[in-house]
């Protein structure tokens, strides 16, 4: 199968033919939001130019502001400390699972202090948090949960889609995602009064927007009028261009497909090493649906070095292992520094130990090939790997 299809293409060059004229409006950006909302089960989605300016906007929108504390896994991309941080906000890390490498209910809940506001869970490599865990501590404590969805589309919770279950939800089409329109991001929510607000954020505080798709415009009727009082609030220009929406619809009616790829590739390594004592696969909870961003293993250190695994395993012809990243409050940008006067949590070593235990042993392998023979291939490799090293 390709990436990118004749459908994707169709759609942009729809949008290049309509010389990007004013009255065409954003035709392709609603259809785009209105199709992601019923694949998603939600009443309303808002597209964006990347998957943390999402992740802003849903913080400010719901009233997440300077000196909140907002409680996160270590373990992900550091776009969901920094969307955070972008709110004016307090990132408070919580530790994960041991096995699904998820963020755990139980630090969570150990975090939570009169600051706290929100809590963002993320769906890692594919897999969802405890979503009914964490849900039942925001009711508890009246906090608002952020689903980051960035690496999981078309994945389920306990015979709920997963982004459908939080106040609201986000995805990323970056370059690397299930689906990709090289950059940009979608949130969703079933809140009207949330949805609205995080329009205006995303439209510079626009107050012709509205949350339905296609609100992320104004009419001439409306802009000409010398009389017009544009900006209702403060907001930035996050909006999804055209022609990245062009790519993403493309994508999201072949999301099945694209995700269903992923799927037949992960099964491919968790059958090479499914009798490795020293590689150990992320745990998927029962009634759990795991849609595969990557496929990764926890390596058993004692048996083999991080780094003779993946030399070994490029000259048996697999492609360069990717590391986990390092957990956040561990980069240089965040170790030892403080973001507000009030923050209570010192970012160092031993914040969260299961995570430090685990990050530095995880394996992540690509599920992104569009040739199932090629995958294959990389399969193999690992296979000789583990023959290499023993079983």
């Amino acid at each position: 199968m390709e990436r990118i299809t004749d459908l994707e293409r169709s759609y942009v060059l729809e949008v290049l033919n309509s010389q990007f004229r004013t009255s065409a409006g954003s035709n392709m950006t609603k259809r785009l939001e209105q199709r992601f909302a019923e694949v998603f089960q939600s009443r309303y989605a808002i597209s964006f130019i990347n998957g943390t300016a999402t992740m802003h906007a849903a913080l400010a929108a719901a009233g997440v502001g300077p000196g909140d504390e907002v409680i996160v896994p270590p373990l992900t991309m550091a776009s969901t400390s920094f969307a955070v941080l972008h709110a004016g906000s307090i990132p408070v890390f919580a530790d994960i699972d041991p096995y699904t490498w998820t963020i755990d209910p139980k630090s969570v809940e150990k975090r939570i202090s009169p600051c706290t506001k929100a809590i963002i869970p993320v769906a890692i490599y594919g897999l969802p948090a405890d979503m009914d865990a964490i849900m039942d501590i925001a009711k508890r404590y009246n906090l608002f949960v952020l689903e980051d969805d960035a690496q999981c589309f078309l994945g389920y919770y306990k015979g709920r889609i997963v982004g459908s279950i939080g106040h609201a939800a986000s995805f990323s089409f970056q370059s690397s995602k299930h689906m990709s329109s090289g950059e940009g991001g979608m949130i969703i929510t079933k809140d009207e009064d949330l949805a609205n607000k995080i329009r205006r954020f995303n439209s510079l505080g626009y107050g012709a927007v509205g949350a339905a798709a296609g609100k992320g415009k104004i009419t001439k009727e409306i802009i000409q009028d010398p009389k017009y009082e544009r900006h209702v609030s403060i907001g930035w220009n996050y909006r999804m261009p055209e022609l990245c929406a062009a790519v993403a619809l493309g994508q999201l009616e072949r999301l099945q497909d694209l995700v269903n790829m992923r799927i037949k590739v992960a099964k491919l390594y968790a059958e090479a090493v499914r009798e490795c004592s020293w590689l150990v696969p992320q745990a998927v909870p029962q009634n759990y649906i795991h849609s595969y961003w990557a496929y990764v293993v926890k390596l058993d250190t004692n048996k083999v070095d991080w780094y003779s695994f993946r030399k070994k395993y490029i000259e048996l012809g697999g492609d360069g292992i990717y590391a986990a990243w390092q957990l956040t409050y561990l980069e240089l940008a965040f170790c030892n520094h403080s973001f507000h006067m009030d923050q209570s949590q010192v970012y160092s070593h031993g914040i969260c130990p299961v995570a430090e235990f685990i990050q530095p042993r995880l394996l992540q392998f690509k599920t992104n090939y569009f040739c199932l023979n090629i995958a294959k291939q990389k399969a193999e490799a690992l296979s000789k790997v583990i023959e290499f090293f023993g079983r």
